[in-house]
């Protein structure tokens, strides 16, 4: 039995085969989104609205300055890097189960010469392209509150992409293993939230434990994204275990790419075993 689960383990990490046609998968889910544009746009702009004015304004004016800018300026690059994750995970859990199981999307485009692979790595696609349009939306209110104060601000846009797609491809994993729709509460609770908060989000890392310090540079992806956000928002970036910002930053990319690219073959894989079993 383990000698049989040795040689197919190797095909969850077998290279999917893709073509253009992923982008008519990625063109029927936008077309999708202008139609319902109002519903999908006053959320992500309002949500930091409300973020700032109550921690950044608020809270912050009882918070001592950290790492010497205002408790406002550094919460907001990490808004702006929520908005990355939540974007592009709930898309590919809810959204895109929604679209398999119930709508039966997947099924009326694999029935065309567009395969399982390329349907899966189009709804990848689309995840990222939510957490851009998302992280665009929370920059955006972040610049209008005058918090921006980088000239590299704008590299959000493509990191914004890349983080979108690893959490693109680490919620198409849980997706994967859905057998309903309220599965992803598990996910939403027991991996999101934590995120959420001990990611350097609210307060320095360098706040915990130096144990917890670890665990969070490994094992939580939005550390990362937060680090990358705000080094090019606010240029200041938490000296984390004793690391210079460059450092950090690089730890920080190198983690990010090898990530995605892991889960990325691995949920095509994995969803291309549930759909064609």
């Amino acid at each position: 039995m383990s000698g049989q689960s040795l040689r197919k383990s190797p095909a969850h990490f077998s290279m999917p085969k893709l073509t253009y046609r992923v982008w008519k998968v990625w063109r029927r889910n936008f077309d999708v989104f202008t139609k319902t544009i109002a519903v999908n746009f006053l959320p992500s702009l309002l949500e930091p609205n409300m973020y700032l004015l109550a921690f950044g304004f608020g809270l912050g004016g009882f918070i001592p300055g950290i790492n010497g800018q205002p408790y406002i300026n550094f919460i907001a690059p990490a808004l702006v890097a929520i908005s990355m994750m939540n974007g592009s995970f709930f898309e590919c859990t809810f959204g895109s189960f929604v679209r398999m199981y119930y709508q039966k999307t997947f099924d009326a485009i694999i029935a065309t010469p567009v395969s399982v692979e390329e349907v899966v790595a189009g709804e990848l696609l689309w995840g990222a392209t939510r957490a851009t349009i998302n992280s665009t939306i929370v920059l955006a209110v972040v610049a209008a509150f005058g918090l921006i104060t980088s000239q590299l601000f704008l590299l959000v846009i493509p990191i914004a992409f890349i983080v979108g797609l690893m959490f693109s491809s680490i919620a198409m994993c849980f997706t994967a293993a859905a057998p309903n729709i309220d599965f992803f509460n598990f996910p939403s609770f027991l991996f999101l939230t934590p995120m959420f908060f001990l990611s350097g989000t609210f307060f320095p890392l360098t706040s915990l434990p130096s144990a917890a310090q670890v665990v969070a540079i490994a094992g939580l992806p939005l550390t990362h994204a937060v680090d990358i956000t705000r080094g090019v928002v606010t240029s200041n970036v938490e000296p984390i275990l004793g690391l210079s910002i460059g450092a950090v930053i690089a730890i920080s990319a190198v983690w990010i790419v090898a990530v995605t690219v892991f889960f990325f073959i691995l949920s095509v894989n994995l969803m291309k075993k549930r759909l064609t079993s």
